[in-house]
């Protein structure tokens, strides 16, 4: 049979940052918690659990005393850092170097704005711990919006400051500016500034490559991953035969056409072991087909 892992699925330097990062205190046998899912992939976690991290919510957090913390790649509002010196807490930060870049804009965006009636808006994910810890630059003044059908929070009679959540569809923030565009009234200001993480963008022309050169896409990632949602819809697009599986064991429902051409890719936060045990599952899968027709 013929599969092929996808050379530039996996992993981004901020996740692998992170991973590092909790591999390395743990392999000092210290109790180390991290502060919410290290990387939106449930076999990743538990494979880190195992090693002995401890996810905690930022309610444990607040009642946490004396102790050690992961921050991971998403980043954290303001809030986080004053609870970790009131606890004493130890911070071990691996917020991806990009999230913080954009935080540090937006911060500035806000505290500098021209007018008090300037809105900062966020493209993002509502709740999503990256857009949470953008929303914290803010006092929690910024409007988050998904989507157009979002829109109708803003006053575009007023100054608009928008900003993207790293990991969200460069296609999706470029129609966004047009619509805003020919939204705004009365002159009212409208800045926009492209802050999706480059390495995460590449992967849609990756990705379109990838699928069309494959019968069968199998697509590997954690359904928390926003940035898995993304790409596997677009994959789908290019390729109808595209199948979301979260683990190797799911594929053996698909009853796939294991003599087909098939890829496997993934998420930004889909770990390169996990696509390979996909591949594994796959090629014993076709190993039993043989011997069973062999046995006709």
């Amino acid at each position: 049979m013929n599969i092929e892992i996808d050379k530039k699925s996996g992993f981004c330097f901020g996740v692998v940052k992170a991973i590092s990062k909790a591999e390395e205190e743990l392999a000092k046998g210290e109790t180390l918690y991290c502060l919410g899912d290290i990387v939106h992939n449930g076999q990743e976690v538990e494979r880190l659990t195992r090693l002995g991290l401890i996810t905690i919510d930022h309610e444990q957090f607040e009642q946490l005393h004396n102790a050690k913390v992961l921050l991971r790649a998403h980043g954290e509002p303001p809030r986080t850092y004053q609870i970790a010196k009131e606890n004493n807490l130890t911070l071990i930060d691996a917020s991806c170097p990009v999230v913080l870049k954009l935080q540090s804009r937006i911060k500035k965006a806000y505290l500098e704005a021209p007018t008090n009636d300037t809105q900062i808006v966020i493209y993002g994910k509502k709740g999503h711990a990256e857009v949470n810890g953008l929303v914290g630059q803010t006092d929690e003044n910024a409007i988050v919006i998904e989507s157009e059908a979002d829109l109708n929070k803003l006053d575009f009679s007023k100054p608009i400051c928008l900003f993207s959540q790293t990991t969200k569809s460069l296609d999706g923030f470029n129609h966004l500016v047009t619509t805003l565009s020919k939204k705004i009234v009365n002159g009212a200001d409208f800045e926009f500034s492209d802050t999706i993480c480059r390495q995460v963008a590449n992967r849609i022309p990756n990705i379109t490559t990838f699928a069309k050169k494959n019968d069968i896409v199998i697509f590997v990632s954690g359904k928390k991953s926003s940035n898995g949602k993304v790409l596997y819809e677009h994959s789908k697009k290019m390729n109808p035969n595209t199948y979301f599986v979260t683990e190797a064991e799911e594929v053996v429902k698909l009853n796939l056409d294991l003599t087909k051409k098939i890829g496997i890719c993934g998420a930004t936060s889909t770990p390169r072991w996990l696509m390979e045990d996909v591949a594994v599952k796959l090629k014993e899968l076709a190993l039993n087909s043989e011997i069973k027709a062999n046995q006709i």
